[in-house]
């Protein structure tokens, strides 16, 4: 079954050297759209962490948020701004010096001073990597869990509605015919009641040719063939799942411009309204569609 572009997954992968929790959030977009919120050591492998996402992920907004936390000190890496330090201490000694006051500073307050420190930005080693890209991928299998489960009901929807569209197209179909000998008909008497009373005996080459030219007019057997094949596409791709969400959108287009011809070559009440509630369900459609990849 197709996937859904929405959903969440989560991971957590504990080691006696640090914990990864991974979480990865996904909503509906044209093209694949990665949010990144790591820690600063993993800012220059954004783009091996990107292919690992790009192997189970193809379209949709995603949002990959790593918190990450090291149990052994010597995994920490903080780097102190000594020199802003330095000249915040040269300032309060000077000030005590000014007004004769003995001045012991605490060096502990400097840990309260989050500006003054830094994390260094480097490479993790191969081995943490693995680790890491090992807790994404367990991350994305439950995100694409959550997007199977969703992209299963979208497709149920879809289907039960393009049955529904199936029968109206049907009815539309059925009425077609009669609509068109009922309009026939009546621009025949119309024209000979108009010959009649200008004194003038009607041509039947002339009435055939008026009839036949709306006869074109008003036949939607094309469009309604070229509908019922765009409905039983729309179905098809449903069953077999994949990566369908643009094929799907392009279809649900195509199927809007052959109900719009019915309903515009249509003069007929009862098939009018059929058009309007055809159009009212498949642009329906054409929201769910937009939430599968």
């Amino acid at each position: 079954m197709p996937k859904s572009m929405t959903g969440f997954g989560k991971s957590l992968v504990e080691t006696d050297a640090y914990t990864q929790v991974w979480e990865v959030r996904g909503v509906n977009s044209r093209f694949l759209d990665l949010k990144w919120r790591l820690p600063l050591f993993l800012r220059p492998s954004e783009a091996a962490l990107e292919r690992v996402v790009r192997e189970q992920v193809a379209r949709g907004r995603l949002e990959v948020h790593l918190e990450f936390t090291p149990k052994r000190t010597d995994m920490w890496k903080a780097t102190l701004d000594a020199g802003l330090a330095g000249a915040m201490l040269d300032e309060l000694d000077a000030l005590a010096r000014a007004r004769g006051l003995a001045f012991a500073p605490d060096l502990n307050r400097l840990l309260g001073l989050s500006h003054l420190w830094s994390e260094e930005a480097v490479e993790p080693d191969p081995t943490l990597f693995e680790s890491l890209s090992h807790g994404l991928r367990l991350a994305l299998t439950d995100f694409n869990d959550a997007r199977s489960r969703e992209g299963r009901a979208l497709a149920d929807d879809l289907l039960a509605r393009l049955a529904t569209l199936s029968g109206w197209r049907g009815a539309i179909f059925a009425a077609a015919p009669a609509v068109k000998t009922e309009k026939m008909e009546q621009l025949a008497a119309r024209i000979a009641q108009v010959l009649e009373k200008a004194g003038i005996e009607p041509a039947q080459d002339r009435l055939l040719q008026e009839t036949a030219i709306l006869a074109d007019k008003l036949d939607v057997s094309e469009e309604l063939t070229r509908l019922s094949g765009h409905l039983e596409r729309l179905e098809a791709l449903l069953r077999e799942g994949g990566e369908i969400g643009k094929k799907l959108d392009f279809l649900v287009q195509e199927a809007f411009r052959e109900i719009n011809t019915c309903g515009n070559k249509a003069q007929n009440l009862d098939i009018s309204r059929l058009v309007v509630d055809f159009k009212a369900e498949l642009e329906k459609c054409r929201e769910q569609v937009q939430n599968l990849e």
